[in-house]
Formats: structure tokens, C-alpha cells, sequence
């Protein structure tokens, strides 16, 4: 089957291309690649050293009451859930901390949303997803954390169902992975990415 690293391999002509970080199925983004292993190994570390920061941008469900909220909670595996990849807010968990700066707030078919910039200080698996959650604010279409993980089930199943559709309400989750920077081998590196299009239209059409 297709897969990035292995456009990644064929575009470079050579099977040493690596992905240094990855995204979250259905979130978009900034992607890094390394076209050697050395550089996959340095800037591996590099990422599990704090050293690297990222920005992502994010729809989520109601009006955020602050300009700008942290959430410190640790996280682990929800063993509640019948969703095996699934994560949840802890005593014993990983610690993780994440900020989130509002953008825009704004009323869409008479229900409420706020666009923000999220800054994530630590990098666990699913950290803005389940955090934001958390909080009260889901990610607009998040399959596994937002109202019912359910329909995550019936996602892979290819079962969702009408009324599914209607409270996910657009495709793909709206988290956006918008900007990584860091310092390398001397060199100050920013990368950017837009968001879809879809992503622009659901704020825009508001």
C-alpha cells in the first residue's frame, strides 16, 4: 500500500528517507523528513529533547471563556474505552502540558466554536486531542475523543451512520499542525503549512 515514507523513498531514489515525527491520522501538517539516516538520528533526538517546537491550530466545540487556558494532566491508556489506541487524562499517566491561545470565536449554524493556536509542551500520543477534550472543548470531528468513540469503531468498520455524519459534521478532524522550528547543525529551520482549504471554509462560511 502507498504510504509517505515510501513516496518519500521512491522521490529520493534511495530506502534511507525517514520520518522524524508523524501526525495523527486525519491531522494535517507539517511533516519532517530526514533524507539520511544520520540526520533521522539526530534530529530524533532533537525532538525528544524538548528542542523542537510546534504549533498547531485547532476547531473546537463552545466558546473558550479566557484568552488563552493551560492544561497540565498527565496522560495514559483509557482503560474504560473499547477503542484500543485510546487515551485519557490520569493520576499515573505521562505528565503533559499544553497551552492553547484563542484566534476567533465564532457562531456556525447556531452552535459555537473557537479556532485556536495550541502549543503543546510536551509530545504524547493524541496530547491535543485528549486535552482539549478534557477541558470541554473536543476537536470539531474527532472521531475517538469527542462525544461518542463509538463512531470511531464504526469508522473502521466503514459503518457510520447518517446521524454519525451529522455530529462529526465535516470529514477529517480540524487540527492542523501549522508551524515546527528548531535549531540544527547551526542553522535556525521554520516550516510551515496551510491548512485544507476545508479546514479555511468551515471558519470563513461561519
Amino acid at each position: 500500500m502507498s504510504s509517505l515514507v515510501g513516496r518519500v523513498r521512491l522521490y529520493l531514489g534511495h530506502a534511507e528517507g525517514r520520518l522524524v515525527n508523524r501526525l495523527d491520522r486525519e491531522t494535517s501538517g507539517v511533516v519532517l523528513i530526514a533524507k539520511h539516516v544520520e540526520a533521522a538520528s539526530e534530529l530524533g533526538k532533537l525532538i525528544a529533547s524538548a528542542a523542537v517546537h510546534k504549533r498547531y491550530w485547532a476547531i473546537v466545540h463552545r466558546h473558550l471563556a479566557d484568552e488563552r487556558m493551560t492544561i497540565d494532566a498527565p496522560l495514559g491508556k483509557d482503560d474504560r474505552s473499547t477503542v484500543a489506541i485510546k487515551d485519557c487524562v490520569r493520576s499515573e499517566g505521562a505528565a503533559a502540558k499544553t497551552t492553547a491561545t484563542v484566534l476567533q470565536r465564532f457562531v456556525r449554524n447556531g452552535s459555537s466554536f473557537t479556532w485556536l493556536d495550541v502549543a503543546p509542551e510536551t509530545g504524547r500520543k493524541h496530547q491535543i486531542r485528549i486535552h482539549l477534550s478534557y477541558a470541554g472543548h473536543p476537536i470539531v470531528g474527532d472521531k475517538i475523543y469527542g462525544s461518542d468513540d463509538q463512531i470511531y469503531l464504526r469508522f473502521i468498520d466503514s459503518t457510520l451512520t447518517p446521524e454519525d455524519e451529522a455530529a462529526l459534521m465535516v470529514p477529517n478532524h480540524l487540527l492542523h499542525a501549522r508551524l515546527m522550528t528548531f535549531s540544527w547543525r547551526g542553522r535556525q529551520n521554520r516550516f510551515e503549512a496551510e491548512p485544507s482549504e476545508s479546514f479555511k471554509a468551515f471558519i470563513t462560511n461561519a
